[in-house]
Order: C-alpha cells, then structure tokens, then sequence
C-alpha cells in the first residue's frame, strides 16, 4: 500500500506541475521567435539613401581639407531580428566594429554577420560605396522579411581615430504594417578603441577600451575636441539616411550598389555653425626696452590657436605691452 500511495502522489504532483505550465502558457500572449514583433504577411522592399552634411558651415572647427579631405567609408547595413546587434551605445565594440571604426575595414564585420546568419540571427547584408566628399549621396535597396525586421548600419568618418555614425536595431515593421517612408538624422559615435581628439589624431589605442558613447557638442568635454561647440547645445546632423518603401521587389539584389535618386532628394540647409578664434596662453613677459626710469616698456605675446568662421567671436589682441618699473628693469652694467 505504501508503495502504491507513492506512485499515486508522484503521479499527481507531475500533473499539477503539467496543469500549472498550461496555465501560464495560455495567459501568456505568444510573441513571434524573432523577438522583433512582425506580423507582416510578405517582405518588404525599400530604397535606403544615405546623405553626409559634413561641411565647413556645420563643422567648422579642423574640418579636413587634405591628406585625406572629409569623406565618408562604404555604407554597412544588416537585417536581423533581436538576437543580433552590429553595434550599440554603452557595449563595448566588437572586434569587427574597431576595425571598421578605425580602419574601414569590413572583413571582421562581414565575418561576424556570417556566423550570425548561421543561427538565423541575420537576413542579410548590404553594401554601399564610400562618399568622396563630406557631402553627397550613397544608396542601395533592401528586401526586409518578417523575421528579421530591424536595420542596423554603420558608415566612418573619415579621416577620424574611431568615429562613425550609424543606426542600432531599427524596426522597419510595427505590428503588421511596414512602415512607408521616414528619415533619421544621424550623429557621431566613438568605437571607444582609440584616444584620438581631432580628425587627423594619430594612432593611439585606448587601453582598456571603453564603450561606444555618442559624441556631443560637449562630449568630450575637451578644446582640441573636432566636435566641442560649446556654444551648441546639441551638434546639427551630420548625415542622415532616408528609407522609402517600394511597390515593387528589387530585381535582383547585389553586395553593392548605388542606385542614387537625384529626383527624390533635395539637399538640407542647416544654419551655420559659428566658430569662435582661440587663442593661446600669454607668453611671459619681455625685457624692458628703453630706459627704466622714463617711459621704458615691456611685452607679451600670444597667438591664434584657431581663426574663427562664420560669424564667430573675432581674435583679440595678439600683443600686450607695459610700462617698466624698478622691479622689472634690468639693471645696467
């Protein structure tokens, strides 16, 4: 009997156990495996146009006029689903991400992508051509499935130490609907992987490496900084990509292109950035010039770290000069 009891117990508790996993389960809302919550019926086929504004009337301070001049590196945009992340602000860069920030390498990042797709983390992976210049267009079409609904991408600055602008995990589907038309602005981020401050810093790795943080007007709080405005109280968008849905599936789909779309862009005008001139610290003081006791002076200098443009604050005085005293005054022999 005792033995017979047991089995009806055990029995009995694996069946409540069953019961109570029903319950949940059914209280629950089941969400898709994706964890991108897309309901569409079929794909969706856009156009993605990326639009750099980096000019000298935005971003006057050290903009690069050669060796390299302001550019931008090929566009790199992936679809997935919430079980990937090409990139994001507050996580340190992968080993794809700090090749590509620094160098515009793509070789690790296309690597990681693949292995990504393995586990039906990504749909696919997309290219553009670089921008020769700080401002001009790159475009390609994009097909987006259900199941991998978000868009991230990347695009370096160039020339810069570890810096890029980019989108992280976009979701292109809202419930069952994909969305038709929108524009983001886009800012500068920071890999975290180099300690440069300008555009043209050399090489000096971050050691350990920090997380990907957004650059502000601010941010670092630092002069020498390319993009410390503090008069600013946030940067102007220094690209922006535009997708738009279209009727049709693309014909076919290439690792790159640049189907540019003159007709539909019309360019942005942002209000000049002004830049107030820098100067640097007085030097010391000179020897008295003349006779001490009448009328003898004395002088400093100092000069322009950086000229102002478009409307900034002018230089001030670049050379000071004082009267001589008993205490000043070299004594002659």
């Amino acid at each position: 009997m005792m033995s017979s009891e047991r089995l009806t117990c055990g029995w009995l508790r694996r069946l409540v156990v069953v019961l109570l996993k029903l319950s949940l389960t059914c209280a629950v809302p089941v969400r898709p495996i994706n964890g991108t919550d897309c309901t569409a019926r079929g794909p969706a086929s856009y156009i993605l146009v990326f639009t750099g504004h980096w000019s000298p009337q935005t971003f006057p301070k050290q903009y690069p006029l050669f060796r390299p001049p302001a550019q931008w590196s090929k566009l790199i945009a992936v679809t997935h689903n919430a079980q990937f992340r090409l990139w994001e602000q507050g996580a340190p860069a992968s080993a794809g991400v700090q090749s590509f920030a620094e160098l515009g390498v793509t070789v690790e990042l296309v690597k990681e992508a693949k292995e990504a797709r393995k586990r039906r983390a990504v749909g696919a992976m997309y290219r553009t051509a670089g921008i020769p210049n700080g401002i001009g267009h790159s475009s390609t079409e994009l097909l987006m499935q259900p199941r991998s609904s978000l868009l991230s991408l990347m695009v370096k600055v160039i020339p810069s130490p570890d810096w890029f602008v980019g989108v992280d995990s976009f979701n292109l589907c809202e419930g069952g609907q994909w969305k038709q038309e929108l524009t983001l602005d886009l800012q500068p981020y920071d890999a975290g992987t180099d300690s440069g401050f300008t555009f043209s810093s050399p090489n000096f790795p971050t050691s350990p490496a920090e997380n990907i943080t957004r650059i502000t007007s601010q941010m670092p709080n630092h002069p020498a900084n390319s993009f410390y405005y503090p008069r600013l109280k946030e940067l102007p968008p220094i690209a922006s990509v535009k997708i738009k849905r279209q009727s049709r599936s693309p014909a076919h789909q290439t690792p790159m292109s640049n189907h540019i779309l003159p007709n539909s862009i019309s360019p942005q005008r942002f209000s000049e950035t002004p830049l107030d001139c820098e100067v640097s610290l007085w030097s010391s003081w000179g020897l008295c010039l003349g006779p001490c006791s009448r009328g003898g002076v004395r002088h400093r200098t100092r000069y322009i770290l950086l000229r102002p443009a478009n409307a900034g604050a002018p230089c001030p005085e670049l050379e000071e000069q004082a009267e001589c005293t008993q205490h000043n005054c070299l004594k002659r022999q």
